[in-house]
């Protein structure tokens, strides 16, 4: 792998990563229309990963330091008999909805996970388009929830449950991750900056875990990695997604968010129509137009 093609799988990554547009959904596509694998080498892609990581640790430093320092004192409380649920900081009560947002994604994901495989891997693209369809209808609902005041301190077992539930469908390709946890965070109410918090945070130990997961399948040439493609791929991606978390952010300040509604619902009314002409036509549009050429 050469330099160049780090640097422009770093920002591949770095923006699909955090931007509600589904990275999944649009490898998926490039897989089809062009019959190329869009996946890099799982050693490289888990250097990625880490990349996206640090970006959110970047990003949220400060909140993820109190939340640190926060768990371990809640340890100390609960050995020296001083700890209270009922009488938890704003910091402890984001660590309990994290953990309790966390439950969905490992009961659906274990009862699902061979089915969002199958999804990924198949050559029929009108899952994506209307997956891409249920990312917009998120997004737009999203848009009109904007008001919410709850700050992590508010946010209910109730609330973390429906977001992590949304987190726990995002391994469809269409549906985005970040898109599906901000949106539905904004529906219960949470304020602006407390619903990308909590998403992006909530993302760190679902990102992490993916990656361990994929480390037993690294085979010896997954290996064979330059020492300066890992650091240009490992500080692209890190970069390229911090400046993804802000513009995130800004975006929804400015009330913009609405943007990627757009542009999924377009996307999936696009992808939805050719799924549809492949299903009638039975095969791939794209062989179909190389033998009308």
């Amino acid at each position: 792998m050469s330099i160049i093609e780090a640097i422009i799988q770093g920002i591949v990554q770095g923006l699909t990563e955090f931007l509600p547009v589904s990275s999944s959904g649009h490898l998926s596509l490039y897989q089809h229309f062009t019959g190329l694998s869009g996946e890099s080498g799982l050693m490289f892609s888990i250097i990625l990963h880490v990349g996206t990581l640090v970006a959110v640790f970047g990003a949220f430093y400060r909140l993820i330091w109190d939340l640190i320092m926060e768990f371990f004192r809640m340890i100390r409380d609960i050995f020296t008999g001083k700890f209270s649920f009922k009488n938890r900081n704003p910091e402890r009560n984001m660590i309990f909805m994290i953990i309790l947002a966390l439950v969905p994604l490992l009961i659906i994901y274990f009862v699902l996970g061979d089915v969002y495989k199958a999804v990924s891997s198949d050559d029929d693209i009108l899952v994506e388009g209307l997956c891409f369809l249920l990312t917009a209808t998120l997004l737009f609902f999203a848009d009109r929830s904007i008001h919410g005041t709850k700050t992590i301190g508010q946010i209910t077992p109730r609330d973390a449950l429906v977001i992590g539930t949304l987190q726990a469908v995002a391994p469809l390709p269409g549906v985005s991750r970040s898109g599906s946890t901000i949106a539905s965070g904004l529906m219960c109410g949470l304020s602006k900056e407390t619903a990308v918090s909590f998403s992006f945070i909530l993302g760190i130990p679902a990102i992490l875990g993916g990656s361990v997961m994929e480390l037993k399948d690294i085979t010896p040439s997954d290996m064979n990695l330059s020492v300066g493609v890992i650091i240009v791929g490992l500080v692209t991606s890190a970069v390229v997604g911090f400046l993804s978390i802000k513009m995130v952010q800004w975006l929804l300040k400015a009330n913009r968010f609405k943007i990627f509604a757009f542009y999924t619902l377009i996307l999936g009314i696009i992808v939805t129509g050719i799924g549809i002409y492949e299903h009638i036509c039975g095969g791939n549009i794209m062989t179909s137009f190389g033998h009308i050429l």
